[in-house]
């Protein structure tokens, strides 16, 4: 049951929606009805200011690596030789506490199941699971995101290495986890479900950048 309590508890924590709390703190308002309306970092960058942006950012990343953290806690403590439930591997916990937590930004029932599309969560995630993957994501983030200003782009196009990245710094290692391998996949493929609406706007080159005028149209997050 300590596992099972451990993935609750990464789901609570990544449904922390930091963005709407602070917006209601800083300027009282629902960020639910400002800006895009999406429960992110970006629609806090474009409505409250740079400062209040990166905070977000921060907070939300350390949702996805505290949700980590905790599982990794809860597994370092099972005793030895006794199995786990559905008999998972330590990491593959750790792997799923992740994915709650992510799962847990996108569907908060702190605020009525709505959220962000999970890219700061899933990054928090991994910074704590697999660094050299995720710093390899980031550094293609931050390329695309100053090269073309349009945030949801630099996203989808982090979320789609990722999984390249893992089977990159890992396939030689011989603990390399095909599941864990296929559980990145499908965390990545959530991140970009997420971002359909974003994927429309690309495609019919109607996507805003970062320094533009916030709009009342679902952006990144």
């Amino acid at each position: 049951m300590l596992l099972i309590a451990a993935l609750v508890a990464a789901y609570l924590l990544g449904a922390i929606p930091f963005s709407y709390l602070v917006a209601r703190r800083i300027k009282g308002i629902d960020l639910t009805r400002h800006g895009s309306g999406n429960l992110g970092a970006t629609n806090v960058f474009r409505t409250l200011g740079p400062l209040w942006g990166v905070l977000v950012l921060l907070l939300d990343m350390a949702k996805g690596a505290a949700a980590v953290a905790v599982m990794t806690a809860v597994t370092a403590a099972w005793p030895a030789g006794r199995p786990t439930p559905l008999h998972l591997p330590p990491d593959l916990w750790r792997i799923l506490a992740g994915f709650v937590a992510v799962l847990g930004h996108t569907l908060s029932p702190f605020v009525g199941f709505r959220g962000g599309k999970g890219v700061a969560t899933t990054a928090g995630a991994f910074f704590f699971l697999a660094p050299y993957p995720m710093l390899a994501a980031l550094a293609v983030f931050t390329v695309v995101v100053a090269t073309t200003r349009i945030v949801s782009l630099a996203s989808l196009s982090a979320a789609a290495i990722l999984p390249l990245a893992v089977f990159w710094f890992e396939w030689r290692s011989p603990d390399f986890s095909w599941t864990i391998f296929g559980f990145t996949t499908a965390l990545s493929a959530w991140v970009i479900a997420k971002h359909r609406a974003n994927i429309r706007r690309l495609l019919d080159n109607r996507e805003q950048p970062l320094d533009a005028a916030p709009k009342a149209e679902e952006e990144q997050s």
